[in-house]
C-alpha cells in the first residue's frame, strides 16, 4: 500500500486519472443508461477545477519546503509515519510543510459542515426527482463519503499538529509522544 501512495503522491495524472475513473464508475451505477466513455469524458470535463487546485497546492508545497515533488512526497511518508526529521534544513522544510498545511485547513470544520449539508440537500432532492436505487445510493454514499471524509480530516490534523509540537521540541531526535502513527483512530482533535 505503501508504494500506491508514493506512486500517487508522486504523479498527480495517476490521481486524476484514477478519480475521475472511480467517479465515472459510480455515476455509471448510480444513473445507468450512459456509455461509460460519454460518462468518463463529462467527469474528467467537470473535473478540471480539482486539477489546478490541486496542482497550485503541490506548487505551493514545493515553494514552501524549497524542494521538489520527491522531497514533498519524503516529507509526507515521514509525517504519515511520525518520524520527526533529525537534519536541520529537513526540519526546517517540514516545518513549513505542516505551518502550510495547517493554515489551509484552518476551515475545515466550516467546510466540513458545508459539505454535509450538500450531501444531505442532494439526497434529499434525489429522493423527490429520482428513483429508489438512486436514493439509496446517494445516501450511501453521502453516509460512506461522509464519515471517511470526517475521519481523514481529524486524521490528518491530529498528524500535523502532533509534527508540529514535535518539530518545537528543542531534541532533533526526539519525537513527541503520541505520534501520528499511534493515534490514527480518527477521533476528535487535541
Amino acid at each position: 500500500m505503501e508504494r500506491i501512495n508514493v506512486f500517487l503522491a508522486r504523479h498527480l495524472w495517476a490521481q486524476t486519472l484514477l478519480s475521475v475513473l472511480v467517479a465515472a464508475a459510480l455515476l455509471m451505477l448510480v444513473f445507468p443508461g450512459r456509455s461509460f466513455a460519454e460518462v468518463a469524458a463529462r467527469t474528467a470535463a467537470i473535473s478540471l477545477g480539482g486539477i489546478g487546485v490541486a496542482a497550485t497546492a503541490r506548487r505551493r508545497e514545493k515553494r514552501a519546503t524549497g524542494g521538489t515533488t520527491d522531497g514533498v512526497v519524503s516529507l509526507d511518508q515521514k509525517l504519515r509515519k511520525g518520524e520527526v526529521p533529525a537534519e536541520p534544513r529537513e526540519r526546517r522544510a517540514m516545518s513549513a510543510l505542516v505551518e502550510q498545511r495547517l493554515h489551509r485547513s484552518r476551515h475545515r470544520v466550516t467546510a466540513l459542515l458545508f459539505l454535509a449539508a450538500l450531501f444531505v440537500s442532494i439526497t434529499v432532492l434525489t429522493a423527490f426527482t429520482s428513483g429508489r436505487r438512486q436514493t439509496i445510493g446517494m445516501a450511501v454514499f453521502t453516509v460512506v463519503f461522509g464519515g471517511w471524509m470526517l475521519w481523514m480530516s481529524n486524521l490528518q490534523n491530529r498528524r500535523l499538529r502532533t509534527m508540529r509540537a514535535a518539530l518545537r521540541d528543542e531534541s532533533p531526535s526526539g519525537a513527541a509522544s503520541g505520534s501520528p502513527a499511534e493515534t490514527s483512530d480518527g477521533g476528535s482533535p487535541a
